[in-house]
């Protein structure tokens, strides 16, 4: 009995080990099967900026954690909150064990390395049109220029019944494209560059293009009816339509303005970047060389034009606000009557008028933006303009921090309201047909950001 016991002991102490010891072997027989080849100097760099133009940190990084390690919530509508993979080179929770076509796969056709199909909250549909050359790059700079992070994302929350992968299959076999980017020879190197960047890598469709009843993206070219004229609302924020429609669109936005915005996220008197796009600016497009960002305006600006019901494009709305001024300290009898709707231009006065001018016209060299032909204020919708008012603003760019604080614990649902309706009736109205209330509009694009 005693050496039975003993025995049982042993067996029960050595069992850790043992483990250990397997699951060494399995992660040197995984580290056998990497492409050890592509560790190269050169092609870790080229796959280091590609990183940064298709924004993978964006989504796999979760906020305060370590970069490209994963675990951030992303809410898909209609379906639960996926968490990001971490893929970093760990053996065990990154993808340190990935063979080049398993990251090919899972990059291109939304495949993982155990066979099951990702979400296409995954924009493998995009990445769908990486070269072969440029996947390479991609896989050396994942498997070797990075440090291997061990942690593991939460569960996804994902309600039971739709939980199932194969139907995504299905979905994939409809709606993904089926190869890499062909340039087209009808058009400059510039512009296939800029058609490449925008398709591809920088996955702008993602977000401004209008999506199907399977949530698929109804284009994925400029071949497609309605490509880039505006997505989806997520998580609360909407992607503008981002063809050359002057009304809609941003074609009434110079070359000069549109470059501009995409390397810092601001230009004077016209627009500024906050959430996923804010975001999008920090990290990827404000990172990549001048050259990319001209080759991606070339091609937007050559895009087919869509328009929508506005008939004054949102950046030309909105005139100076001058009935705020004589509220001021003054207890005035049209504030007794809600329907002359002064509540909101109190709450104005209090929280907004002291960046944004007592006017609504910022600050000449647009350290406070104006809110006067502002393209956030005046666009048909208040989605943007909420979120920017609950969450603030921030991003950083080239060492400098650009911010606005949200109010979400400072407004109740009401005053919100209130507030929103006084901001769109006087910034998001059209001007006057008499043109008599003139704008400043002499800053050039090119004016440096404070």
């Amino acid at each position: 009995m005693h050496w039975r016991l003993a025995l049982t002991g042993l067996v029960c102490a050595l069992l850790p080990l043992a483990w250990l010891s397997a699951q060494e072997i399995w992660d040197q027989a995984a580290v056998s099967e990497v492409n050890t080849e592509l560790n190269q100097p050169a092609l870790i760099e080229k796959g280091r900026y590609l990183a940064i133009a298709g924004d993978c940190q964006a989504c796999h990084t979760k906020p305060g954690g370590t970069a490209f390690a994963g675990g951030r919530g992303l809410e898909i509508p209609k379906l639960g909150t996926l968490y990001s993979s971490n893929i970093t080179p760990d053996i065990n929770t990154g993808i340190g064990g990935w063979k080049l076509e398993e990251f090919e796969r899972a990059l291109r056709r939304g495949i993982g390395k155990n066979g099951r199909n990702l979400y296409p909250a995954m924009p493998y549909e995009s990445y769908a049109k990486i070269t072969d050359e440029d996947i390479e790059a991609l896989y050396a700079y994942f498997l070797f220029g990075i440090e291997p992070v061990h942690e593991a994302p939460p569960a996804n929350k994902i309600p039971r019944l739709l939980s199932a992968r194969w139907p995504l299959a299905i979905w994939n076999f409809l709606f993904r494209p089926s190869g890499p980017f062909e340039p087209s020879p009808d058009q400059g190197a510039e512009w296939n560059r800029g058609a490449y960047l925008v398709q591809g890598l920088a996955h702008c469709g993602e977000c401004h293009t209008p999506r199907g009843i399977a949530l698929q993206e109804k284009a994925y070219d400029e071949k497609g009816k309605g490509y880039l004229s505006g997505g989806p609302v997520l998580d609360g924020w909407e992607a503008y339509n981002i063809t050359p429609d002057p009304v809609s669109g941003i074609g009434d936005w110079t070359s000069a303005q549109l470059q501009q915005y995409l390397k810092t996220g601001h230009v004077n008197r016209l627009a500024q970047a906050g959430g996923p796009m804010a975001e999008a600016i920090e990290n990827s497009f404000a990172k990549m060389t001048d050259a990319d960002i001209r080759a991606m305006v070339t091609y937007l600006r050559s895009i087919p034009p869509v328009s929508g019901k506005n008939r004054v494009a949102r950046q030309a709305r909105g005139t100076p606000a001058t009935d705020v001024i004589i509220k001021r300290g003054n207890l005035l009898a049209i504030d007794r009557s809600p329907v002359l709707r002064s509540d909101g231009a109190r709450l104005y006065l209090g929280l907004c008028a002291s960046c944004h001018g007592v006017d609504g016209g910022g600050s000449n060299d647009g350290h406070y933006p104006s809110l006067i032909r502002n393209s956030t204020v005046g666009a048909a919708s208040e989605h943007n303009l909420r979120q920017a008012i609950l969450q603030g603003i921030s991003r950083t760019v080239n060492g400098e921090e650009k911010m606005m604080p949200g109010f979400a614990s400072e407004l109740s649902e009401e005053d919100l309201s209130k507030l929103l309706e006084y901001l769109r009736r006087q910034f998001a109205a059209p001007p006057p047909s008499d043109a008599s209330v003139k704008i400043d509009q002499a800053a050039s694009p090119q004016t440096a950001i404070p």
